[in-house]
């Protein structure tokens, strides 16, 4: 009887140690996959304040240019002026 109790109780331990590995188990994929989704979305916000960085410095470049530009063509201009009196 005693070894049927014994047998019986280890049983129930068995049990609900497995209930409650699978419980932790549920969990951690869980929290995996949130952990994916925000890894994904900082991704996706790193992506985009890049983007944004690399345009204002376009913008920048070719308003630099622009401008050299125009002061090239009235230097071109001012000479020719000059030459044509």
């Amino acid at each position: 009887m005693r070894k049927l109790l014994g047998f019986a109780a280890a049983a129930i331990i068995a049990t609900g140690l497995t209930a409650v590995a699978q419980d932790t188990a549920k969990q951690e994929a869980k929290k995996a996959g949130s952990d994916v989704k925000e890894a994904g979305r900082a991704t996706g916000r790193a992506a985009k304040h890049s983007g944004k960085a690399v345009a204002k410095g376009t913008k920048k470049g070719v308003h630099k240019a622009s401008s050299a530009t125009e002061k090239g063509a009235a230097k071109v201009k001012n000479k020719t002026a000059d030459h044509s009196s």
